[in-house]
């Protein structure tokens, strides 16, 4: 899908830095899917937390995954 948004250009080149893309459409969709995937990561360790998960695991297994870097 394609869309026009307004980015500040300090921050499309910190994004680019961050992604190693030299392009800027390329750098977006990366730092969007990684955005999405921490997003879930989170929402799945706070369901687990939460026991509303069938997710069999200590807390102090859980505690580690939450503090892991992808």
């Amino acid at each position: 899908m394609r869309i026009t948004v307004d980015i500040e250009d300090s921050k499309i080149r910190a994004l680019q830095k961050w992604t190693k893309q030299r392009k800027k459409s390329p750098a977006v969709a990366q730092a969007l899917g990684e955005y999405l995937e921490q997003r879930e990561r989170e929402d799945f360790l706070a369901q687990i937390k939460a026991g509303k998960s069938d997710y069999h695991s200590t807390n102090d297994e859980i505690e580690a995954l939450a503090h892991e870097q992808p």
